[in-house]
């Protein structure tokens, strides 16, 4: 069977995958699957770990739970598939894009995967959800796994930049090193509340000023 992430994951998630909790989650996602449509698909869950290598870690942009509509998420944050209508979350980031860095052209898809290759882990707190049920799998185990992650990839990496749009994402601000890394906080890119500060916020831009300062390639943002 085909690994569902990539090697360099293994000294990270192996230990995680040994702990009580995780195992707790495995039977309940189990048991959700069999009485429930729940996304993403198995083979898809831990797409963000199987695009962007541990070590490849340039950018962290945090969502909070997958999209809970047929066909929209496939394992990265704020994703989805090509040929899937541009969610208006996405609709913003690609706007405020167009904004931030010359020469971005909104594309007509909303697939990331491009991003993630390129070393931006688009990393969902909770990671999968019960279908027309946002949240539906919040407090089950996942948030405690993101943070490990997290905790990870700030303890063993240097120079990594982290997203946190709007308060949900926010709150993991605590478990980064800033003397280490850098951290961009806006509002969030939902309709709600794109216009409490996320217009403007310019994090693409300052995301690769911060890395070509650290003496790597910056993010190549343009999807098309």
């Amino acid at each position: 069977m085909e690994k569902l992430y990539d090697y360099s994951w293994d000294s990270v998630l192996e230990p995680l995958f040994k702990e009580k909790y995780w195992r707790d989650l495995q039977v309940f996602i189990e048991n959700e699957r069999r009485c429930f449509t729940v996304y993403p698909s198995e083979d898809l869950v831990f797409n963000a770990m199987k695009l962007t290598a541990f070590s490849d870690i340039k950018v962290v942009i945090l969502g909070q739970d997958p999209y809970h509509n047929i066909g929209q998420a496939h394992g990265l944050s704020f994703s989805v598939p090509n040929g899937v209508k541009i969610p208006p979350s996405l609709k913003n980031i690609f706007t405020e894009l167009a904004s931030d860095v010359e020469g971005f052209k909104t594309p007509k898809s909303g697939d990331l995967t491009y991003w993630a290759q390129q070393g931006v882990l688009l990393l969902n707190t909770i990671f999968t959800v019960r279908a027309h049920e946002a949240g539906s799998h919040q407090k089950k185990g996942w948030e405690q796994f993101t943070d490990q992650l997290i905790r990870k990839i700030d303890a063993d990496l240097e120079g990594v930049v982290f997203i946190l749009w709007g308060s949900y994402a926010q709150k993991k601000r605590n478990l980064i090193n800033t003397n280490k890394h850098l951290v961009i906080e806006s509002a969030h890119p939902s309709p709600l509340s794109v216009y409490r500060g996320f217009w403007g916020s310019k994090p693409f831009s300052q995301a690769n000023t911060y890395l070509v300062s650290r003496g790597k390639n910056p993010i190549d943002w343009k999807l098309v």
